[in-house]
């Protein structure tokens, strides 16, 4: 890299904010020295700005690889001498089997062959030696991998080569990567998002999917963008409509669940958060085959603007929501274990109910009801009205639902 382009402070700034990789070589320390001083010099370092000060420091110490002690000391020469003048210190009281001019070799072969792995790179050394007689990889062809790596981490390498890389992602430990575990018990819920479609790159609203994974009691919410901001709020109106204690929340591993705006809200309500396991494309097909049989079939995949998600949301609570736990059979599996422990499902007629009867056939199921809940306060709203006159509702306010986001 040419650093003689680098001549105003917005440049410096520029460069210092940058992620593009750069590798910069210094072929001596006296170089490096005049490098420091001709900076120092350029940029009128002695009447310059504090802020300005700052923004060379930093610079100097980016470039040449020196500590910030060291920049200190270098600066502070240049004040008083207006040069920078290499100090000589003792040399080692123990032969080195490594010098600076092995040091200097390994950096450069770095650079030519872009950092390849330690054992790589010791292979190229053993090569260049044994194979192509250069004489000067002979010391570095019977270094040790691990001993490789601690020359890259020394002071002498990252004087010979500096290397700035992108800023990698680092992964974040929230939730248990794992299936649940209801054991027959309700109130584990998998949750999963729906995005209803771009219309000329603008986004459109979103849906909540949560089902419960034993009754398949299902609630739905409509939110305007899936930040914290409007993502939190709708968590909770959600898993406040679930007539359970709710004890698990499982999602895959999108963003928008796993942050720690959601997890303060899970501990605050004593919810345990899992996430789907790699390979393991089961552990969240439940709510995913709810996305396509409830949400897909009844809100299409049209785009819907985000300013109508507060009327999504009025109809998934008032009327879609209802219908499906209350008035929609589903089939639910029966499970059967052979003798050698081998597990088979089949989903006969004479299991398919409601969720809601679902959730009364289990047992002791008033111990699983919310505080203050009662299953004949439910009754009267599960049997208000028929299932055909449910439906019939429900049809009639999703037709003028549509008929207003079309005008």
């Amino acid at each position: 890299m040419n650093l003689n382009s680098i001549t105003t402070l917005q440049q410096i700034t520029c460069f210092l904010d940058g992620t593009q990789e750069v590798s910069l070589s210094f072929p001596s320390k006296d170089t490096r020295y005049r490098f420091v001083q001709e900076t120092l010099a350029h940029f009128h370092y002695r009447t310059a700005a504090k802020a300005d000060k700052g923004l060379l420091r930093r610079y100097i110490i980016r470039v040449t690889g020196y500590s910030r002690a060291q920049v200190a000391r270098l600066i502070t020469q240049f004040l008083q001498r207006r040069q920078i003048v290499r100090r000589h210190g003792r040399t080692g009281l123990f032969p080195t089997r490594y010098t600076p001019a092995h040091i200097k070799l390994l950096a450069r072969t770095d650079e030519l062959h872009g950092t390849l792995s330690g054992p790589a790179t010791k292979k190229l050394c053993e090569r260049a030696y044994q194979l192509f007689g250069q004489q000067e990889y002979r010391q570095l062809a019977q270094i040790s991998v691990s001993h490789l790596y601690r020359l890259r981490k020394s002071i002498s390498y990252g004087r010979q080569r500096r290397f700035f890389a992108k800023t990698r992602p680092r992964p974040i430990p929230i939730g248990q990567r794992r299936a649940p575990r209801p054991n027959g018990q309700p109130g584990f819920v998998r949750v999963d998002t729906v995005h209803q479609g771009d219309l000329d790159g603008v986004k459109g609203l979103y849906h909540i999917n949560a089902v419960d994974e034993v009754t398949q009691y299902e609630i739905v919410c409509g939110v305007e963008r899936i930040s914290e901001r409007f993502l939190v709020p709708a968590l909770e109106l959600l898993l406040h409509q679930f007539p359970f204690i709710t004890h698990g929340f499982h999602s895959d591993n999108g963003s928008e669940y796993i942050n720690r705006y959601v997890v303060r809200l899970l501990n605050k309500l004593l919810i345990e958060l899992t996430k789907s396991r790699a390979r393991h494309s089961n552990d969240n097909a439940l709510v995913e085959c709810k996305n396509g049989s409830i949400i897909r079939k009844h809100l299409g995949y049209s785009h819907i603007p985000q300013r109508y998600a507060a009327q999504v949301n009025l109809f998934h609570q008032n009327y879609l929501n209802p219908y499906v736990n209350y008035h929609r059979p589903c089939f639910f599996p029966v499970v059967k274990t052979d003798a050698k422990g081998k597990q088979y499902k089949s989903y006969p007629y004479a299991s398919m109910m409601t969720p809601y009867d679902k959730l009364k056939s289990l047992p002791q199921a008033h111990g699983f009801l919310k505080p203050g809940l009662t299953f004949d306060q439910l009754d009267a709203k599960a049997y208000e009205i028929s299932d055909t006159e449910a439906a019939k509702r429900m049809q009639e306010e999703k037709r003028k639902l549509f008929e207003n986001i079309m005008n």
